[in-house]
């Protein structure tokens, strides 16, 4: 059997060949009536004609014959999905965000390490964060964080299509998001999975949304952000002990017309090479299992190591990446940063967040900053510090929004987007 596709003048077209039949799908939009589309027939027809010997065209049934083939019908259909080629667009409608309810300040840290309140705030900005304790769970943070989105989007969970989870910390190594849908109360059993990127995760999460949308006929798609830093932190670090906290955000992306997209244009990038300057390895160690030499291989228990960051080389990556990146965006978009209303960044240290606001010569007053009283919540702080800022009234409907992420991988990432 031979497969051909060809996807031309909006039409996807795909042809089998076997000994007893040929047929072809035709894909249309769910929305326009085939009827309305008379214009792509005759370019249709001209690619379809010599492959198919197609001597005619009715579009009235919504099908195409051969005078050469007998009882075989080209059927044209659809599903409840938008056809993949279909023009689409994709807007952000609900946001929320959770958090612990134990708050730890700098004075508290103090206690443990050798820092004071002044020593952790000039050199990051942050004054406290957030921790897990007690009965408290990434999970259950994420699920709050996204019945808050789902609320403000008028959505109820049965129609939610898809969930993506944003963590680099879940509390399952198989993955977190199908709790996130149990708890959820999804009944219709929607696709759930986890997205690894560290701080750049929320952002490939919201393009991975808006591709779902755009390209598969997804209508509402749950993004969420949260981590849960605390726990792979070696609190007697000074260095990196001080900059993190847990917290979860999420945001609901749902289709639109056209027009009415939301998600103007994005930039991504990886760079393994810079890997080891922020990681948090396996570590390995031999076990005692009776008669392991008799297997023939070493038994080993695995565990996760610390958050090993080397901050001065980060801090470089950062001030000259992310400004590439988010120029990158608008230019992608055919926007200018005078068209712009808001800076968000990751929350990851103040001093980076000034550097790049000043390398693009944007407006301190429209830099979106909640960094002072969470700290570093990695893929969480994005949908945090916009839950925020649109519950306070600070970002209206309609105005736009640079976003961009960066972190472990090292990976960078950035978007250019429009709240409502």
């Amino acid at each position: 059997m031979n497969l051909l596709n060809h996807d031309t003048y909006g039409l996807s077209i795909c042809m089998r060949y076997d000994d007893s039949k040929e047929w072809l799908n035709m894909w249309h939009d769910q929305h326009i009536a085939f009827s309305n589309q008379l214009e792509t027939a005759p370019k249709a027809f001209d690619i379809l004609a010599p492959i198919m010997k197609i001597s005619s065209v009715s579009t009235n049934g919504l099908s195409f014959y051969s005078s050469n083939i007998v009882s075989k019908r080209v059927r044209c259909c659809c599903t409840s999905r938008a056809p993949r080629f279909v023009s689409k667009g994709c807007k952000l409608v609900g946001c929320g965000s959770a958090l612990p309810n134990l708050q730890v300040s700098n004075d508290d840290l103090a206690k443990i390490i050798d820092a004071s309140d002044e020593w952790i705030f000039s050199r990051t900005g942050i004054r406290n964060r957030r921790i897990l304790s007690g009965k408290e769970s990434m999970t259950s943070l994420a699920v709050e964080a996204s019945k808050k989105a789902l609320q403000m989007a008028e959505v109820e969970p049965d129609d939610v299509d898809l969930i993506l989870l944003c963590s680099s910390t879940p509390e399952d190594l198989l993955g977190g998001a199908p709790m996130i849908q149990k708890k959820l109360g999804c009944k219709g059993n929607p696709p759930a999975f986890d997205i690894r990127a560290a701080c750049s995760g929320f952002i490939l999460g919201l393009v991975s949304a808006s591709c779902y949308i755009r390209g598969g006929g997804f209508k509402n798609v749950l993004v969420i952000g949260a981590d849960c830093i605390s726990r792979y932190v070696d609190w007697t670090d000074k260095k990196t002990c001080v900059l993190f906290g847990d917290g979860a955000g999420a945001v609901l992306v749902q289709a639109c017309d056209i027009e009415e997209d939301g998600l103007f244009d994005f930039d991504l990038h990886t760079d393994g090479n810079g890997n080891r300057h922020l990681n948090s390895g396996i570590n390995q160690s031999e076990t005692n299992l009776a008669n392991a030499s008799v297997m023939g291989f070493p038994t080993t228990h695995s565990s996760i190591s610390h958050i090993q960051m080397n901050g001065p080389e980060v801090f470089r990556f950062a001030v000259k990446a992310v400004p590439q990146t988010i120029e990158a965006s608008l230019a992608k978009a055919g926007l200018k940063l005078s068209d712009m209303d808001w800076l968000l960044m990751h929350q990851a240290n103040q001093r980076i967040i000034d550097s790049i606001a000043a390398e693009l010569e944007f407006p301190k007053d429209k830099v979106i900053s909640n960094l002072e009283n969470y700290g570093n919540t990695s893929a969480a702080s994005i949908p945090l510090a916009l839950d925020e800022a649109v519950r306070s009234g600070r970002v209206k409907q309609g105005q736009t929004i640079m976003t961009a992420g960066y972190g472990a991988g090292l990976t960078w990432a950035s978007t250019i987007m429009r709240w409502g």
